[in-house]
């Protein structure tokens, strides 16, 4: 038997509530893992609350990153003993996730431990860090250097935000933080950021073509924000568009892209192949000062994770959450 957070619907009545489950109703998988630490992202505030249609089948257990101990292994890239990690893959809406004491899952889906780091730092970055480092590599792909000029965050004071503001200051970027909490202001130049702005600026429609400020963003809230943070890119910038905190519509023009050669970039952290994975967590390890960590983190118990999800959606909460699932 194990511990988890169980979300069901019987008699059509959505709840989440943590349970102890016998291991035989776990999932299919190759590698059984002892779960130590997980996390709270947006997307299982959303499934733990129902707010969002992110279960795909009931009953689920949320949690859409973890890190632990291999049990058992039938997958031969894995042994008894070695540490993993595992962001996306569907784990926490379509198959259980991480948010128990115990994890069944495809081998394929995990990565060894990363360098450097331990499992309750691997949470503390989790898919909000993961996917803040994708979001750069896009935007250096396509050429971006400090000296390019100022580079825009939006949805600052979540974990994608976080760690997007930290991550870049730490590889030498001017950064600029939207937050509809200013404040937070302190905690956001702590991290790096040089200036803090009001989410409000772009958080309503405006002109196709705005005045040209931003040599590339990170954009994890969609809608109006990222069509206006679209128009106020200079030419040849770039936008890494990540989240859809906002909504999912994205009321824009194509001037920004043809006037100005703007790109957007879609980045999906979800089913990245083994080797992008172990080169965004590389490039974490190289890039991250570990000690910041206790700035963004705050840890929790595995009960407390249902009523901070409710938190996280009403924007109570600042930067990441850990979950010990063994508290």
């Amino acid at each position: 038997m194990f511990k988890a957070i169980l979300i069901d619907k019987e008699s059509g009545t959505y709840g989440a509530s943590v349970a102890e489950i016998d291991e035989a109703r776990l999932p299919e998988g190759d590698v059984l893992v002892d779960v130590s630490h997980s996390t709270l992202n947006y997307k299982d505030g959303l499934a733990i609350t129902g707010k969002g249609p992110v279960v795909r089948s009931f009953p689920m257990v949320p949690g859409i990153d973890f890190a632990g101990t291999v049990a058992q292994s039938a997958n031969a890239a894995y042994a008894v003993g070695d540490r993993v990690v595992l962001n996306g893959w569907g784990v926490g809406e379509q198959h259980w996730g991480g948010l128990a004491q115990k994890a069944r899952v495809k081998g394929e889906w995990l990565i060894p431990l990363p360098a450097g780091f331990t499992p309750r730092q691997t949470m503390a970055v989790g898919t909000a860090g993961y996917t803040a480092m994708l979001c750069i590599l896009a935007l250096e792909r396509h050429g971006l250097t400090p000296a390019h000029g100022e580079v825009l965050v939006t949805g600052a004071n979540g974990g994608v935000g976080s760690f997007a503001i930290a991550l870049l200051t730490r590889r030498g970027y001017r950064v600029v933080a939207s937050t509809g909490r200013l404040q937070e202001a302190d905690y956001l130049k702590q991290l790096g950021a040089v200036e803090v702005i009001d989410r409000a600026s772009f958080s309503e429609p405006g002109r196709p073509l705005q005045k040209e400020r931003w040599a590339a963003a990170i954009d994890s809230v969609g809608g109006h924000t990222l069509a206006n943070v679209c128009a106020s890119l200079r030419a040849d910038g770039a936008v890494a568009a990540c989240g859809l905190a906002q909504g999912m519509d994205f009321p824009a023009t194509v001037a920004p892209f043809i006037l100005r050669g703007v790109s957007l970039f879609g980045i999906n952290s979800v089913t990245r192949p083994f080797a992008e994975r172990e080169k965004a967590w590389q490039a974490l390890g190289e890039t991250l000062d570990l000690k910041q960590l206790d700035t963004i983190t705050r840890e929790i118990g595995l009960a407390e994770a249902i009523p901070a999800a409710g938190e996280l959606l009403a924007g109570h909460v600042r930067g990441r959450l850990v979950v010990d699932v063994n508290r």
